[in-house]
């Protein structure tokens, strides 16, 4: 019988307790069948993204208990980065890998989503793939005000109530989102200068919904620790638009403030083409087969 995969990658509210974040990193490797593949914290936003994969319904399951782990561990009242959230585990998507459908994952996150509001008594908003409106597809539009704005209007308007759970937020876990959607690519581009304010106009310049590239959420933030703007993006579809061409796009326009772009980071894991991509258009590689790379070779 061929392997069944899927990914999941949570993103909780937490970046600075070392013992917070290994506490639910060991719920997801304590299920039988589940490997925890990396997981990235980042004390300025406070923020940690994991990256499991396994057959559906163990991942599933490593879900939910690390979802019970951070409502037990984090307290939204507290809780303060630069990153925008609405729940101590803010964000839950499922991407299918492996003789896996989307359809499947979609109902993954419906499951999720019933069994966190009805066990937890965490509010559960569904979305991209999952969503059940089509004004949630988008996370952001979800996670609009960010938790204490959804705080302030949950129970009282109804265009906020939950797709499960009651219509009020979590007393410290906040609400989650949770949904299924295809590989994206966090990356971040790091600015020469610490006013976040150039970091701000050059993410609205750069993000899809503003007239920018396509299939890019970008919001610019400030890294306390490093005194320095960063542009921090979602590529929520690499293979239409490219990781160079995000970074070509901030370097442009932040030479337009007389700012260099002094770094980049990936969040998480990336597929190897998203790199691959960047490696032929840096390089001008003529007549390049991506069997020539070694490991994929291997791979076959």
């Amino acid at each position: 019988m061929e392997a069944r995969i899927v990914e999941c990658v949570p993103n909780f509210s937490e970046g600075r307790r070392k013992e917070v974040i290994e506490a639910i990193a060991g719920q997801v490797r304590a299920v039988e069948g589940v490997r925890l593949l990396d997981y990235t914290s980042d004390v300025n936003h406070n923020r940690t993204v994991m990256t499991f994969v396994g057959a559906p319904r163990a991942v599933k399951e490593a879900a939910f208990t690390a979802i019970a782990k951070a409502a037990a561990l984090i307290n939204m009242e507290e809780h303060r980065g630069e990153h925008p959230r609405i729940g101590a585990t803010d964000v839950v998507p499922f991407v299918p890998v492996m003789n896996v459908s989307m359809e499947e994952c979609v109902a993954l996150a419906r499951e999720l989503g019933k069994e966190v509001a009805e066990r937890l008594d965490i509010p559960v908003y569904l979305y991209e793939a999952a969503a059940t409106r089509p004004e949630r597809r988008n996370l952001a539009d979800i996670r609009r005000g960010q938790y204490e704005g959804l705080k302030a209007e949950i129970g009282k308007d109804p265009a906020r109530d939950p797709d499960f759970g009651p219509a009020r937020l979590h007393p410290a876990a906040g609400a989650t989102v949770i949904g299924a959607r295809p590989p994206l690519v966090a990356f971040n581009v790091n600015l020469g200068t610490p006013d976040v304010r150039i970091a701000r106009e050059i993410a609205r310049r750069v993000r899809a919904k503003n007239g920018g590239l396509a299939n890019v959420k970008a919001l610019g933030v400030m890294l306390e620790d490093r005194r320095m703007a960063q542009v921090s993006m979602n590529l929520v579809n690499y293979r239409e638009t490219a990781v160079y061409r995000a970074f070509e796009l901030v370097k442009m326009e932040a030479a337009c403030y007389g700012v260099p772009v002094v770094g980049s980071e990936i969040v998480g894991l990336v597929p190897m083409d998203a790199l691959l991509d960047g490696a032929e258009y840096y390089l001008r590689l003529e007549g390049f087969d991506r069997r020539q790379i070694l490991e994929r070779r291997l791979a076959e």
